[in-house]
């Protein structure tokens, strides 16, 4: 006789949640991709103004495992992938707990159009295998994974939904909260939608687009309005790259947030790193919109609550 019913009752979700990950490795390794486990506590994050990492006896516990796979890139590594996971202080609702699984990914000489293509052939792979097909179901809506998927640019969305230019966002600090409310709750209604080309203050570890300073070599992935995944053509200009780890660490100071180190180690092997793209995907939303439930709590074994 179990003793705990709130955890028996999680027995069918943590099945497919096993099965889902199983699904998401085979097809890296498929791919010839190598799969790398990097430490979870490290001495510096990168800076990010709107994420506080856990601390942990001096160093922090990672948020991403990226600054570590970077460094593999940097040694020679050409393909390689992660299934981790991170942390983020006060992190906690219906689509997020303060630990959560991350998969993330790098390819040497791709841009973030290739990895656009693999995000499609991945979810596609993983939902075909694991069962769940290539129609789902989630938040009342129904959701047609059959590629290509839509694709709109950041400065296209706010001209569709924002009520504003994507300029007028920026100037009046407003991009965040215009992204939220309005753009957001827009993408991915009836197939995943790649949403791209951020402003270059919204891609700090971004490539900016040749030709087009302003705009970041960026997209999201939106399915039914949830945020699944974030990728980057890689920065790997190292003196580029401390000056806008500077700017995010002076703007995390003015918010009251508290200081973090910059990775030395890091920006000293960054130049040799190759053009690369990375992707950053939420394993646990993964599972959520697969399963169609309507919370994290169902698709993680605890919540911090249930400890």
């Amino acid at each position: 006789m179990a003793g705990n019913w709130h955890l028996t009752r999680k027995r069918e979700a943590l099945r497919a949640r096993a099965r889902i990950i199983q699904e998401i490795r085979g097809f890296f390794i498929d791919g010839g991709y190598l799969e790398v486990e990097t430490p979870l506590r490290i001495p510096a994050p990168a800076p990010e103004s709107h994420i506080d990492p856990v601390g942990a006896d001096g160093w922090f516990l990672h948020t991403s495992p990226e600054i570590c796979m970077k460094r593999l890139m940097a040694a020679g590594y050409d393909r390689i992938f992660q299934i981790c996971h991170c942390w983020r202080t006060g992190e906690r609702g219906r689509m997020h707990v303060p630990e959560f699984t991350m998969l993330e990914w790098y390819r040497a000489h791709a841009d973030y159009s290739a990895l656009m293509a693999e995000c499609e052939e991945l979810v596609c792979s993983v939902a075909g295998k694991s069962g769940f097909g290539a129609k789902l179901a989630f938040r009342g809506r129904n959701i047609d994974l059959a590629p290509p998927w839509e694709r709109i640019t950041v400065r296209d969305a706010f001209d569709a939904f924002g009520g504003m230019t994507m300029e007028q966002a920026l100037e009046e600090d407003l991009f965040d909260e215009v992204m939220v409310e309005r753009i957001e709750p827009e993408l991915g209604r009836e197939r995943p939608t790649f949403i791209y080309d951020y402003p270059a203050s919204r891609g700090a570890l971004a490539r900016l687009k040749e030709g087009e300073p302003a705009i970041a070599e960026r997209f999201e992935l939106y399915i039914a309005g949830v945020e699944l995944a974030n990728a980057f053509s890689e920065l790997t200009n190292p003196a580029e790259q401390r000056v806008r780890f500077e700017r995010e660490s002076a703007l995390r100071e003015s918010l009251g947030h508290p200081p973090i180190p910059l990775p030395g180690k890091f920006l000293e092997e960054l130049s040799a790193m190759p053009p690369a793209a990375g992707i950053a995907l939420g394993v646990d939303r993964l599972v959520m919109i697969l399963l169609d439930v309507t919370t994290i709590d169902q698709v993680v074994a605890f919540t911090p609550e249930e400890l």
